[in-house]
């Protein structure tokens, strides 16, 4: 399956730049994080990514097994 689930969209995801500037960071002034309006959306978005991710695990796990089951067949 090409498409992958992103589950990490809490965390933001910072570029070399601002990494580098976390070094000299002592305050914490650059920690950021993507929020919700409530945390029930944060929630629903949560859970709604983790059923994304076990369906695209079963149609990976189908793809793995259909060349299996073709060659039982010929």
């Amino acid at each position: 399956m090409e498409k992958k689930v992103k589950t990490d969209f809490l965390f933001a995801q910072p570029s070399f730049a601002s990494g580098a500037a976390r070094v000299l960071d002592l305050w914490g002034t650059f920690d950021d994080y993507n929020i919700s309006a409530t945390p029930t959306e944060a929630d629903e978005k949560a859970i709604a990514a983790d059923w994304l991710v076990v369906g695209q695990d079963i149609v990976d796990a189908i793809d793995q097994s259909e060349p299996e089951s073709q060659l039982e067949v010929a």
